[in-house]
């Protein structure tokens, strides 16, 4: 832990976490949620804490966002803040304190760890009717071997304002073998508008748990788009609360796995006020044994009327032993609702392929284009730009080193 004197109010909250960090215990096979994902054979004495480690936050870009035209430091408007969240809590103490801990609870034996142990992170905060022309772009990199690094990331936007904040987490190596830990707090103020875009490329020897949550305010909108491409094992949590009148979430992910990567995503759409619109979409990839989960609630709270929500997964099975599990959920206590979900899991079809080939494709071009169309409708969901070229990007470079050479 860092040396540097905190707050007392981090402190504070740090001896909770501490406290609450020895009584969780691990989540196991009979844990809710964690039915398809064993830890067993984690060994968090393994993984002493990583020294201090801030991201890169600027325009030079590399790794699953590159060539990403990003905010520079003194580009910003007044008042726009853009820091170490370690720094920030030194600097910007009443911020971060107001907002530090609200949206994620420490019920987890994963988040209880986070909280007693980051020592720095990200910090982001937009004031009232500002938008940002350039998205913010943080590049974590895990470069000590056998080391847990847990990661914060605070995104506060006030009423009226606008930006796009971009995060990656990637290994120095790809034999690295570490536990990355990351809690993301996303609040999205009243008619405010958030484009968060998470992506890891984690070496896959790695361990990745995330808790990452949004409440968006009334007349509010998040675009939320995560990237699972890296880590061996582990599970990311997704929470999206519509807490406004109005507000609007749509969340986009995209996974490719190979050799024996598990991969595990589990998504809640909540809607805790009326008039609300939700709209989910998660497709992945799978070559060899890899293994995938999905599983997604929409939980419409009591008094959440005209609630709009969709949700679906689909998955492409590229050998006969990969393997998908797709579970969809509802939770609806409202009774003037539209809620709707699919999911799906499938080999590449034999016709598409026929239907390529007899006009002239070899059969692993043929093979490759069935693929790159299957996640490339993904991108279709954003509007024609810079966003949907980076995305479209990273999905081909990712698939270049998931599919067998031609």
């Amino acid at each position: 832990m860092s040396t540097v004197t905190e707050p007392n109010w981090l402190a504070e909250r740090r001896e909770r976490g501490a406290a609450l960090s020895l009584e969780l215990p691990l989540p196991d096979a009979r844990t809710a949620g964690w039915e398809f994902t064993n830890i067993r054979n984690l060994d968090l004495e393994a993984y002493p804490a990583a020294p201090g480690t801030d991201a890169t936050a600027g325009s030079a870009t590399e790794g699953l966002f590159d060539g990403l035209d990003a905010s520079a430091q003194d580009d910003l408007p007044e008042g726009v803040i853009v820091s170490s969240l370690s720094a920030a809590a030194e600097e910007h103490r009443e911020l971060v304190e107001r907002h530090l801990g609200t949206i994620v609870s420490t019920d987890d034996a994963f988040v209880a760890r986070n909280e007693t142990a980051w020592e720095t992170g990200a910090f982001v905060y937009v004031p009232r009717d500002v938008q940002l022309e350039k998205p913010i772009v943080f590049t974590v990199v895990q470069d000590a071997d056998q080391t847990q690094l847990n990661w914060r990331t605070l995104v506060v936007l006030e009423e009226g304002a606008r930006a796009e904040v971009w995060e990656q987490y990637l290994s120095a190596t790809p034999e690295l073998d570490g536990l990355f830990n990351t809690v993301v707090e996303l609040v999205v103020g009243d008619g405010a508008h958030l484009r968060y875009v998470n992506g890891q490329d984690l070496s896959e020897r790695s361990w990745i748990f995330g808790s990452q949550r949004a409440e968006v305010g009334r007349d509010a909108s998040l675009d939320w788009v995560a990237l699972g491409f890296g880590s061996g094992r582990g599970k990311v949590r997704m929470e999206t609360k519509l807490a406004g009148r109005g507000a609007h979430g749509k969340v986009t992910g995209a996974y490719a796995g190979h050799a024996r990567q598990h991969l595990d995503f589990d998504t809640t759409q909540e809607h805790a006020a009326p008039n609300t619109v939700s709209d989910l979409a998660f497709r992945g990839v799978l070559q060899d044994r890899a293994n995938a989960v999905w599983r997604g609630m929409i939980r419409v709270d009591p008094g959440a009327q005209q609630t709009d929500a969709f949700q679906e997964s689909r998955n492409l099975l590229l050998s006969r032993k990969a393997h998908a599990d797709a579970i969809p959920g509802l939770e609806i206590l409202a009774n003037d609702v539209r809620c709707t979900h699919a999911a799906a899991i499938a080999q590449v079809d034999p016709d598409q392929m026929f239907y390529l080939m007899s006009r002239g494709l070899p059969r692993a071009a043929a093979h490759r284009l069935v693929v790159d169309g299957f996640l490339q409708a993904l991108v279709e969901r954003f509007e024609e730009g810079p966003v949907r070229e980076v995305l479209s990007a990273a999905l081909e470079r990712r698939l270049g080193a998931v599919l067998p050479a031609a």
